[in-house]
């Protein structure tokens, strides 16, 4: 029989993200892209005006929401996270990036 076009597997996920605290000037977009990478996650990071870091992660559901507590209570180890902050959550066919960027 036919097989069904529709891949069965690994639901992939997006979120966009803002990180407030002390989380500038601590190499939090180095550990955060290290972090996505071990994951297996794309996407990108990058500091605000405002003193935040902000960006967007795709990858398997689950791997996302692990990342998604890192930046909620990890992050780096000089850093101090006050607010994580999680916007625009849904569900992707396909990953829209190739990796994971820190944007300048």
């Amino acid at each position: 029989g036919r097989r069904p076009a529709r891949r069965r597997g690994v639901t992939c996920g997006a979120v966009d993200y803002e990180v407030s605290g002390k989380v500038q000037g601590v190499f939090f977009r180095k550990y955060t892209q290290a972090e996505a990478q071990r994951l297996g996650l794309v996407g990108w990071v990058q500091n605000t005006s405002h003193g935040t870091v902000q960006g967007q992660v795709q990858g398997p559901t689950a791997r996302v929401r692990e990342l998604q507590e890192w930046l909620r209570r990890v992050g780096s180890p000089q850093s101090r996270i006050s607010r994580a902050e999680f916007s625009n959550e849904r569900k992707i066919a396909a990953l829209e990036h190739k990796d994971f960027q820190i944007l300048k």
